[in-house]
């Protein structure tokens, strides 16, 4: 198996314009020692690029701009002590050199953590608002593709399990705070009431709600049960192990047709809790499906809600305000009046905060 790329960066920016010729020719030793190969690229007013490339392939790139901003990548293909010694090593000397010929005319030096590129554990995932963020996954414990989604449970060492649908972080065995969340945040009496979960096959929503006395509850699922049942049990417990019990059924089914067929039965809930989807990040909702399927999915659950009833759901991160906005837009078009109140909740291993809805019919004067 081929090792995986380590990028190394370190940057420097300057209190002042660069002699980029002073800079090049005060670390070329640096790389030379390495027994890199030099390649000078010159721009009379855009400074220089320079690679150097060693014989086993790693390479860095050194770009010196006029303006007082001089970066390295160094990109090498051996993961082990000994590779991020050497890389270390080199960076080290370079910080040095700088730190010499500059004078203390720096105002900044910076060094991120090494990004490791094409390695078997991918560690790498981005916050809803773009932001990279490295996680502490040290095991792939499950990954399957099912015919509608790439289906991921990798273990972080401070979240526990962390279920991870197509590329988006959806919950760990450290995020009680969004089960209890879409839930209510404790606030709600679910003692002898009707309950449809939408989605939610963590089982963690069916898994509190169980312990709190419901009439029943009705999950509709599809897609994540058979992984999450055996390898998120701190999250669902064992209340997926069977589809049926005392107070609850799972039906293993697509979700539209089940709200079509409630609505058509006069079938009404207490609380119908969507846990499929957040709001999309796209503020275009005529050229976005996943608007299209938001709309039908309210619609549908507002007709097989009580007129007492509420309906949960996660929003999407604070910082989204276009699209989370454009959701409250949404909501004044449904086939009936309805109501809404928003909470920002801290989801540990999403590392943003994330917002959550209660929408409720709107009460009309008789």
């Amino acid at each position: 198996m081929a090792a995986a790329a380590r990028h190394s960066t370190l940057d420097f920016l300057l209190g002042a314009t660069a002699d980029c010729n002073a800079v090049l020719k005060a670390l070329q030793p640096i790389f030379q020692e390495q027994g890199m190969t030099e390649t000078v690229h010159n721009w009379e007013d855009h400074g220089y690029l320079v690679t150097y490339i060693k014989k086993n392939g790693s390479f860095a790139n050194l770009r010196i701009h006029p303006h007082g901003l001089v970066l390295v990548d160094l990109q090498s293909y051996s993961d082990d002590m000994k590779g991020r010694e050497e890389a270390d090593q080199l960076l080290n000397k370079v910080e040095e050199r700088m730190k010499e010929l500059i004078h203390g005319n720096i105002k900044r030096v910076k060094r991120l953590p090494a990004i490791l590129r094409g390695g078997v554990i991918d560690r790498y995932w981005p916050t809803a608002d773009g932001r990279l963020v490295e996680y502490d996954i040290d095991e792939v414990v499950y990954d399957e593709d099912s015919p509608f989604q790439n289906i991921k449970i990798l273990h972080s060492k401070q979240f526990g399990n962390i279920l991870i649908l197509s590329g988006d972080v959806n919950l760990a065995e450290s995020d009680l705070a969004y089960t209890q969340a879409i839930m209510g945040s404790g606030k709600e009496d679910y003692t002898g009431k009707e309950v449809l979960i939408l989605g939610g096959g963590d089982g963690g929503i069916l898994y509190e709600i169980v312990k709190l006395k419901p009439k029943m509850v009705t999950m509709v699922e599809i897609m994540v049960i058979d992984g999450c049942k055996k390898h998120m049990r701190k999250t669902c417990g064992d209340v997926l192990d069977n589809l049926k019990g005392d107070c609850y059924q799972v039906l293993i089914e697509d979700c539209i047709p089940v709200l079509k067929r409630y609505a058509k039965e006069g079938r009404m809930f207490d609380y119908v809790i969507n846990d499929l989807t957040a709001v999309p990040i796209s503020t275009s909702p005529e050229e976005d499906s996943t608007w299209e399927f938001l709309r039908l999915i309210l619609d549908l659950s507002m007709k097989v809600l009580k007129q007492d009833g509420k309906y949960f759901t996660q929003g999407n991160c604070i910082n989204l305000t276009d699209a989370l906005a454009l959701y409250e837009e949404q909501l004044s078009r449904l086939y009936c009046p309805v109501e809404f109140s928003k909470e920002t909740v801290c989801v540990p291993s999403y590392m943003e905060l994330w917002v959550f809805y209660t929408i409720w019919k709107k009460q009309t004067d008789i």
